[in-house]
């Protein structure tokens, strides 16, 4: 009786070994967007997030809204089928250059985060006088 070894294939793997384990998973929230005058607000439904688990970031034009959950261990949660209601939330929002992200102001009630981003004034362009030419 033989017995065949294979020899150890290395393991080329295209993701890292960190982003495989810290992994979590994050579903999209409903939200909506209403178009001011002079603001953009941005409603975002998370149910069951706090004013503490909020935390927006931009980077650019874009908007990043992460909201975390309260997680509560449940004595039968092996019984319980909950893994997709305790997810928490991830949005990013491709919102444009012509808002001014640093006067944002954002607002949480029963689940419903409001957020108010004024938009910058257009620059106007220096008005030049009529040349006059003198011959």
């Amino acid at each position: 009786m033989n017995t065949i070894i294979h020899p150890l294939k290395s393991s080329r793997s295209t993701r890292s070994p960190e982003a495989t384990v810290n992994t979590v998973a994050v579903r999209k929230p409903h939200y909506d967007c209403q178009d001011a005058d002079d603001a953009l607000k941005v409603i975002v439904y998370v149910p069951g997030v706090e004013a503490a688990g909020v935390e927006i970031a931009t980077r650019g034009p874009d908007l990043l809204v992460t909201a975390r959950k309260r997680h509560f261990v449940r004595v039968n949660f092996g019984a319980l089928n909950l893994e997709s209601v305790q997810r928490d939330y991830l949005l990013s929002l491709r919102l444009g250059r012509n808002l001014d992200y640093t006067a944002l102001e954002a607002e949480i009630h029963e689940g419903v985060l409001t957020l108010t981003i004024p938009k910058k004034t257009p620059v106007a362009f220096p008005t030049h006088e009529p040349l006059s030419r003198v011959a």
